[in-house]
């Protein structure tokens, strides 16, 4: 793979500030945030009141622990604009979650909002090896999910010439990878090993396109499937995290240099690590769920937003802001099987480790009786599709598990092609316990 590190001259310089710098910042702008949240959303104003707190509370950084969280919950009551700090005409744009359980979440963008989007979109595929003049193939959704176009105006912005493919259609994905040669990829990682399948299904080698880096988030991956897709490709896999609520992709991202943890773009969003059950702030270093207050949007800013991703921060390596590692999990994709607690990830480890086991893959919980268990439906890798050869596969990851996570899984291991696709998040759990 090649060399993408970047030269500290074409950084942000607050990318490389002190510490004392980026939070003199964020205090700032923090108290900015809660001013406006307070006196323009009718729902702030009212938990500020009812917790006691007002925004000329916070003296310093450490303050914003005494006030309210804001949760999903918050947004859906607040359907569709009641979390709007703008009147309706300043709103350049607005987003929305699928509300394939219950109400979508609805948010909204000034044009300062958009702008302040597509710049860190920009940072964030900088820090992935992308420069100015680079080809960048949009495979994430367009619409209203905040994928595709937060990815597009962020390469836009960068000085980079846009492929605005989105999801879906995998044949033509490959086709447009070989003859427009982009060099960059933005996808989901489940995607990306749907796209390596179907370059493998047409006689075209993966590692012989022209793809120099792959800007993967939308779902929590490991670094097991990292080194998959890198090998396949012969390219460098970089996580992206973002999440409508706090803005869209970009929110954090990692170094190509490093891929080791996202760092958290704190000059426009200050994160908290909490318990997930009492909510007590955790130090850094300490795993909890993920909370981020922003602290420039204009549109609809969000104080104290409960993620329910897990993770910790830790201090930063080559730039000064603050690392977040990769998600382990969401609190509310805890597996709790037979008293153990289990995450999709910790499934995911093990199968991408075995040689003749594709890494796709969907686990099924049931009921056996009184008692839940779990069937781990996976695929054989080509070659080794012979019934005799699935076997050994489904007993050889049936003991990893139980040696290494801790419980008893059916282990169900298909032909090529069985386990289903999806061009956009991965639906990794399917609980069939209440039919």
């Amino acid at each position: 793979m090649r060399d993408l590190s970047p030269s500290k001259d074409i950084l942000d310089p607050i990318e490389i500030a002190s510490r004392d710098e980026i939070m003199a910042l964020q205090l700032q702008r923090l108290k900015w945030t809660l001013s406006h949240a307070y006196e323009n959303v009718p729902l702030y104003r009212r938990k500020f009141d009812e917790a006691g707190v007002h925004p000329d509370d916070l003296k310093v950084l450490e303050d914003i622990a005494r006030f309210p969280f804001t949760t999903k919950e918050d947004l859906r009551q607040s359907y569709p604009f009641e979390m709007m700090a703008v009147p309706l005409e300043k709103v350049a744009r607005i987003h929305a979650s699928s509300g394939t359980t219950g109400k979508p979440t609805v948010v909204g963008y000034t044009q300062t909002d958009v702008d302040n989007w597509a710049h860190l979109v920009a940072r964030s595929i900088r820090a992935s090896g992308g420069r100015p003049g680079d080809r960048v193939h949009v495979a994430y959704g367009y619409g209203l999910f905040t994928g595709g176009l937060g990815a597009h105006y962020g390469a836009e912005a960068m000085g980079c010439t846009v492929i605005p493919v989105s999801g879906g259609m995998t044949q033509r994905q490959v086709q447009l990878i070989v003859d427009f040669k982009p060099d960059i990829i933005m996808v989901t990682p489940s995607y990306m090993l749907a796209i390596a399948d179907e370059f493998e299904r047409q006689g075209v080698d993966p590692r012989s396109t022209s793809l120099k880096s792959g800007i993967f988030g939308a779902e929590p991956w490991t670094d097991a499937l990292r080194a998959e897709i890198e090998q396949r490709f012969d390219m460098h896999g970089v996580d992206i995290y973002g999440l409508s609520e706090v803005m869209g992709p970009g929110v954090a991202n990692e170094a190509v240099e490093e891929k080791d943890g996202l760092y958290v773009w704190e000059d426009h969003f200050l994160p908290e690590i909490i318990d997930p059950e009492g909510g007590t702030p955790c130090a850094d270093g300490e795993t909890g769920e993920l909370v981020f207050t922003s602290l420039t949007k204009e549109a609809l800013p969000i104080i104290r937003y409960r993620t329910r991703d897990l993770t910790r921060l830790r201090e930063g390596g080559a730039r000064t802001m603050r690392r977040m590692d990769k998600i382990t999990g969401r609190s509310d994709d805890l597996i709790i099987l037979r008293g153990v607690n289990v995450f999709p990830s910790q499934i995911e480890e093990h199968i991408v480790r075995i040689d003749g086991i594709s890494p796709h893959y969907q686990i099924e919980l049931w009921k056996d009786g009184p008692l839940d268990a779990m069937t781990v439906h996976v695929e054989a890798a080509p070659g080794h599709e012979a019934d005799d050869q699935r076997a050994a596969l489904a007993a050889t990851l049936g003991d990893n598990i139980k040696q290494n996570v801790g419980i008893s899984a059916t282990i169900d291991v298909t032909p090529v092609g069985a386990v289903v696709r999806s061009a956009g998040k991965a639906v990794r759990i399917i609980d069939r316990r209440g039919d």
